[in-house]
């Protein structure tokens, strides 16, 4: 097992061009996935990589995959992942690592136009980014030529096993030709991920970049007590406290995620919803705004929010703590992402005390209380405290005067 390795890029055997991409991309050094996965994979050997999101895992199988790409237009290498949030980032990712070269990269997944994307594959793609059931629509049309493919990878396969896509997998690597190399990526390295990885891959090397704390060194994370009667009013307070730079807000369900979005939209602006219900072309418009800076506040699920990938995301806030340890470290590594800070907030109740006593023995480590000022977070238990009127503002009306103090504009 590999776990650490030194290699720069000008170490590497690469070409000018891709060294050329990559300086101005702004890559200048690799990360320790990055370092330890490419030079393996330059030589064709399978490979196993674990490690933390946000440490570079797209860019350290992207590298030597595109290195590789020759300019014969039919598909060469197929990359599957859970979602089409993660598979619109990868192929981003991938179109400024091929610019000046004549490599055609094609998403291929559910909720946009089919025949656009078997319009790019007929006129000749060489690499072929995807969700297991799109690609295997496409394959069985014959669309995806799978004769000179030489190279496939499982992006987030923890994720994908999570999720059901099992069986699309297996029935997938079958139609490739076994003599290709396999790369498999994951945060985490369950059973399911290993017995997978032992059927379908060759002696593959194994690497693993993951520290003992599973948690993102870098985000600090707290929690704060609170009703649920209460969370809106102390979620605005800790918006308006932390002034955040881009902020993600998690819920556990879809109708949550909805409802809390239109709640803060009434008050402050920059809010947007993004959950699995919603056409694909909205989501993909939200991400790209998300992006750009225009979207200061999303409130999402953990099914699309694993596949954000934005360096300016400041604050993580779990409006509701998710049930399993392993979403929450995949939630909070959406901040402090590539070695820069974050900040990451847990909303909870009197009754899920149990739910982050599981994340910290996950973490092993101990996460902090917080209070904002001027916040009710447990309802008084005497009646009569809940009828005493409140007295109303004298100043800038609510929404105004929110946004403003949130720094929304």
């Amino acid at each position: 097992m590999i776990t650490e390795c030194q290699a720069g890029f000008d170490e590497m055997p690469l070409g000018p061009t891709m060294r050329a991409n990559l300086k101005e991309i702004g890559y200048t050094a690799p990360t320790p996935i990055q370092a330890a996965v490419i030079p393996e994979a330059l030589n064709g050997s399978d490979v196993i990589g674990q490690a933390q999101t946000g440490t570079g895992k797209t860019a350290a199988f992207l590298i030597p995959i595109i290195e590789r790409l020759n300019e014969q237009k039919q598909p060469q290498a197929l990359i599957l992942g859970p979602t089409r949030e993660l598979v619109c980032q990868v192929v981003a990712e991938a179109q400024r690592l091929v610019k000046d070269r004549d490599i055609v990269v094609t998403a291929a997944y559910g909720g946009q136009g089919l025949a656009s994307q078997i319009r790019s594959l007929e006129e000749g793609s060489q690499l072929v980014c995807g969700t297991p059931g799109r690609v295997i629509d496409l394959l069985k049309r014959r669309v995806i030529k799978t004769s000179a493919i030489n190279c496939v990878v499982l992006d987030e396969a923890d994720r994908m096993l999570d999720i059901g896509f099992r069986p699309d997998i297996e029935w997938i690597l079958k139609q490739v030709r076994q003599e290709r190399q396999t790369m498999l990526l994951s945060a985490t390295m369950p059973v399911p991920v290993l017995r997978l990885a032992r059927r379908y891959m060759k002696d593959p090397v194994m690497i693993n970049i993951t520290p003992e704390t599973v948690a993102v060194q870098k985000v600090e994370q707290r929690y704060i007590s609170v009703d649920n009667q209460n969370k809106v009013d102390l979620l605005m307070r800790l918006l308006v406290r932390e002034k955040p730079r881009q902020c993600i807000i998690f819920c556990q369900m879809k109708v949550s995620v909805r409802k809390l979005a239109a709640e803060l939209g009434k008050r402050i602006r920059g809010v947007m919803a993004m959950e699995g219900d919603m056409a694909q072309n909205v989501r993909s418009r939200v991400m790209q705004q998300f992006r750009d800076g225009k979207i200061r506040i999303l409130v999402a699920t953990d099914v699309v929010g694993r596949g954000i990938d934005v360096q300016g995301i400041s604050h993580v806030i779990n409006y509701d703590i998710p049930e399993d340890p392993e979403a929450y470290v995949h939630r909070i590594g959406r901040t402090g992402r590539m070695g820069k800070d974050g900040k990451a907030y847990t909303l909870l109740s009197r009754e899920q005390g149990r739910l982050l006593t599981d994340v910290e023995i996950f973490l092993n480590q101990q996460v902090q209380r917080d209070e904002v000022i001027g916040t009710l977070a447990f309802r008084p238990r005497d009646p009569e405290a809940t009828k005493r009127p409140r007295s109303k503002p004298k100043a800038k009306p609510k929404k105004a005067r929110a946004a403003e103090a949130v720094g929304v504009e």
